[in-house]
């Protein structure tokens, strides 16, 4: 399935704005399902300072500085991206959950040397006994690790509701968990809070949804804005993606942008500004699929 992307953030200053420095993740990386064909990034005003780069967890990234007075920022990026069905291996054949929760403090292969630094604290999430016991339900002895973090998302998207108006980004997960609401972002942070409580690897992966989705597949939460889920390390199979929002195992209609520890590793846009007094932000996102025959026409893009 092809896509076309248009992810629209545009802010307004009461006042002037004289410098702004800021990095954003913007542009999709390649993995095994998916395929960036075209990136754009347009920003206005015009940075006097751009600067492209890979960042720590390989995501690409975009440094930008404007530094001319300014009372409007408008960032509008467009992608064309190739999404295939992910394949999913089968919950019961992935080894039971206390390996891999063994494993990955003493094993120094590769794979886990990696996926080690994502089982412990990051700047929003934060182990507690609290997460650990809301996960251990779905976490019986013996329990095939897949099938268990399943049942977690099941039982997030369950028991907790869809509410923009409920968090912010600075809401603790202690509350979160308390309230039982919150956005994609929570329950994504959620959900690792809970798999890294039980010492096990998970990420979080920023990106997007299809907003329409095909004949016969109902639309999903969270599109017309950027989508957050949730990967665990499955030892032997590598890392595996879940989307509590939606209770799914992400396919061809979640299109990602980056990966990291948890939102703060890859915002959007974050960065600084020199006055502006109070701001407002707008964010748009069109996620469409290719005509057939643009698709076509479309062979041989790099």
């Amino acid at each position: 399935m092809q896509y076309h992307v248009n992810h629209t953030t545009t802010y307004e200053y009461s006042e002037p704005v004289s410098l702004c420095q800021n990095l954003a993740h913007l542009t999709p990386r390649d993995v095994a399902n998916q395929l960036c064909l075209q990136s754009d990034l347009r920003i206005t005003p015009e940075p006097q300072v751009m600067a492209n780069r890979i960042d720590y967890f390989g995501n690409p990234a975009c440094f930008f500085a404007i530094q001319k007075s300014h009372r409007r920022l408008i960032i509008e990026a467009t992608h064309d991206i190739d999404v295939s069905e992910s394949v999913t291996p089968d919950p019961a054949t992935t080894p039971a959950w206390e390996e891999v929760r063994d494993l990955l403090p003493i094993d120094t292969s590769p794979p886990l040397l990696e996926a080690v630094q994502y089982v412990y604290d990051s700047r929003y999430i934060k182990c507690g006994s609290e997460l650990a016991e809301y996960a251990l339900p779905s976490f019986p002895s013996g329990l095939p690790i897949l099938q268990a973090a399943i049942d977690l998302t099941r039982r997030i998207h369950t028991d907790f509701k869809y509410d923009p108006r409920a968090t912010t980004v600075a809401t603790p997960l202690r509350e979160v968990l308390h309230n039982r609401r919150g956005v994609c972002q929570d329950f994504a942070h959620l959900q690792i809070g809970c798999l890294r409580s039980l010492g096990l690897a998970a990420r979080y992966i920023s990106g997007y949804l299809s907003t329409k989705p095909p004949p016969g597949r109902k639309r999903l939460v969270g599109a017309d804005a950027t989508h957050a889920w949730v990967s665990i390390y499955c030892h032997g199979f590598g890392w595996i993606d879940l989307d509590p929002t939606n209770n799914q195992v992400p396919s061809d209609q979640h299109l990602l942008l980056a990966w990291g520890r948890d939102f703060d590793d890859v915002s959007p846009i974050k960065g600084v500004i020199l006055g502006g007094g109070q701001h407002t932000v707008k964010v748009g996102v069109d996620v469409a699929t290719r005509p057939a025959e643009v698709e076509d026409e479309s062979v041989g893009i790099a």
